[in-house]
């Protein structure tokens, strides 16, 4: 029996982590280990070298964030030292075993003002604490070692945790109409096909040492929408299976205010991960209707 190759993904309930553990399951030639707090804790860096010591993997996938966007503003310290120092030590602890680093980045490492697609040599420009912090850990991972991807993907949702897709189900379910922004555009993208991705872009690393395959990749969903398009599909594939709808009324982000400012275009062209990994991700719509009809056959909470 060949054995398994060993990914240390970090975190254990993000929605990319639980999709890396779906995904990984009908392969025999992969083996996934998610550890996350209080085993490993990214606030914590003498954790991150003691689990990588102790999981012996043949590569790492730094998947475990802080997201809460809004929070972020009031808690920097805390966003900084998840986002920034723990990707750093993981970068420094793969760079020691001489192993790959698969990073994910975000799309708000971008200011918004570009009116179209940002490429991965644009000028970033990060609007608030949250894009501030995932920008600096990908700096620092890049400094840390040479055989690192970094993933920038954007507008997540999945079968699992938190997202803006199971939230409007749910609001679905309790009011007819719902106020959605439609001055904001990006890319929704399913945390299944980023495991999907994920995964290729693994092997790739493993397998070539092309430095063509390491650097900054934009990595989203086919298609691009506001966030009021994005409701309104949910929406419509959700009645399409019987499922709670509500009407849609387009507000704009001053309509909306919060605490951090997201940019207005956060749209991502990924060439550059196709030309060099032969990956790219499918169309937003069929991701999406296809995780509708997953959470309304009651197969996640």
């Amino acid at each position: 029996m060949i054995p398994r190759r060993r990914y240390l993904v970090t975190g254990t309930q993000g929605q990319v982590a639980q999709s890396l553990a779906a995904r990984a399951a009908s392969r025999n030639d992969i083996e996934i280990i998610a550890v996350g707090r209080p085993e490993l804790d990214l606030a914590d860096t003498g954790s991150i070298a003691a689990t990588v010591e102790q999981v012996a993997p043949e590569l790492i996938i730094s998947a475990a964030a802080y997201t809460a966007v809004d929070q972020a503003q009031s808690e920097e310290a805390l966003a900084f030292a998840i986002n920034a120092d723990g990707p750093a030590a993981l970068a420094q602890a793969a760079a020691r075993r001489g192993i790959p680093l698969v990073h994910l980045s975000t799309d708000y490492v971008f200011s918004g003002a570009k009116t179209t697609p940002y490429v991965e040599t644009d000028e970033t420009g990060p609007t608030n604490v949250y894009g501030r912090s995932k920008l600096e850990g990908e700096q620092r991972v890049l400094s840390a070692s040479p055989n690192v991807a970094v993933l920038r993907t954007a507008w997540v949702y999945s079968p699992y945790g938190k997202n803006f897709l199971k939230t409007m189900l749910r609001l679905a379910g309790e009011r007819p109409e719902l106020r959605v922004v439609a001055d904001q555009f990006g890319n929704p993208t399913s945390a299944l096909d980023i495991a999907d991705a994920v995964l290729k872009v693994a092997d790739n690393l493993l397998e070539s040492r092309d430095e063509r395959m390491r650097g900054v990749f934009h990595m989203t969903a086919t298609g691009e929408a506001s966030w009021a398009d994005f409701a309104r599909a949910i929406f419509a594939a959700s009645a399409a299976e019987g499922g709670p709808s509500s009407e849609v009324v387009s507000i704009s982000s001053s309509d909306y205010p919060t605490p951090a400012s997201r940019p207005a275009n956060s749209r991502l062209d990924c060439s550059k991960l196709r030309l060099s990994h032969g990956v790219v991700l499918p169309d937003w719509h069929g991701s999406t209707a296809a995780i509708v009809r997953e959470i309304l056959a009651g197969r996640h909470g």
